[in-house]
């Protein structure tokens, strides 16, 4: 689907995250690989060491960007602040200007790719999102700083973009889950703890979920696309789905029962036309089912009935 490249340096931060880290790991089997962060835990640190990347020590918003080397080939930008409280000016700042101080550093880079959300979207009664369609604060009901600071983020990373002639992607990236777990795992456990799952009452609540060994096998390609200035595009799976199937499919996995409770602070339906990624970059191959079950296996094969855990 896109070529494998070797033998570059690339830089990656929130490499020890759910998304990032799969990634990192499989990049730095090909390239030297560098994840900036805080490190505040040496467990994180040994963690990073472990898959063959070097741990760069440096806070975006304040700290001093020259730990990072010059000639840095492609920089993966997957750190965010989702602080849960309404701290604006903390999570404006984490977002929004150290995207800025980061691209300022790394300018002569060949490519930057900067990790969205689908949360920039104002939802339209389940009408799937394109990439040009109307912004807004989708995620407040759950984090009230989330998506306005990342919808700050895009403007910062797109005027860089243009200042610097930095070829840059903008991924506005859907329902990320796999071995690393996501939002249908943490489904997963309110249904063995017997927590009821808020939807939102204008369901069916569909959100495109995105395996982990897709989103790995798509970096390439949504390096490839970045362009000045920036190409935004939607990074979610090619199927649709909504949090009642894949709940009721986990339950018929784990014989599990999923209890559902309406709550209009839950968050809005939002799937997303991915035709610009699929043009672009190529379809997600992962069957939802399939990468559900998987999951399942990595994660709790305890809970599996019939499927077996190896």
């Amino acid at each position: 689907m896109n070529r494998v490249q070797s033998d570059r340096t690339i830089l990656i931060t929130g490499a020890t995250g759910q998304v990032a880290f799969p990634i990192a790991r499989d990049l730095a089997a090909r390239n030297r690989v560098l994840a900036l962060g805080r490190f505040r835990r040496e467990e994180d640190r040994a963690r990073i060491e472990a898959i063959g990347a070097e741990p760069l020590v440096a806070d975006l918003v304040d700290g001093d960007l020259a730990v990072i080397p010059d000639g840095v080939d492609a920089v993966l930008h997957f750190a965010v602040a989702r602080s849960g409280k309404p701290d604006f000016d903390g999570d404006l700042a984490m977002n929004a200007e150290g995207a800025g101080r980061l691209m300022a550093r790394c300018r002569k880079a060949r490519a930057f790719l900067h990790c969205s959300t689908a949360g920039v979207y104002q939802p339209e009664g389940g009408v799937p999102r394109v990439e040009g369609a109307p912004l807004g604060d989708h995620h407040r009901v759950m984090m009230p700083t989330y998506s306005l600071a990342k919808i700050a983020a895009e403007a910062v990373v797109r005027f860089a973009a243009r200042q610097w002639s930095l070829p840059t992607t903008i991924a506005r990236l859907g329902v990320p889950y796999g071995d690393q777990g996501g939002w249908p795992w943490y489904h997963l456990m309110m249904m063995q703890s017997g927590v009821p799952i808020p939807l939102h009452p204008s369901g069916p609540n569909r959100f495109p979920l995105l395996h982990e060994d897709d989103y790995v096998a798509q970096i390439e390609g949504l390096l490839a696309i970045a362009s000045v200035p920036a190409t935004i595009v939607n990074w979610a799976g090619s199927e649709d789905t909504d949090i009642e199937s894949w709940c009721r499919h986990l339950g018929e996995l784990t014989h599990l029962e999923p209890k559902f409770e309406a709550s209009e602070t839950a968050l809005e339906p939002l799937p997303l036309d991915v035709s610009r990624l699929e043009e672009r970059v190529g379809a997600a191959r992962v069957p939802w089912r399939e990468g559900l079950l998987r999951m399942v296996r990595a994660r709790n094969p305890e809970l599996l009935e019939g499927h077996g855990a190896g």
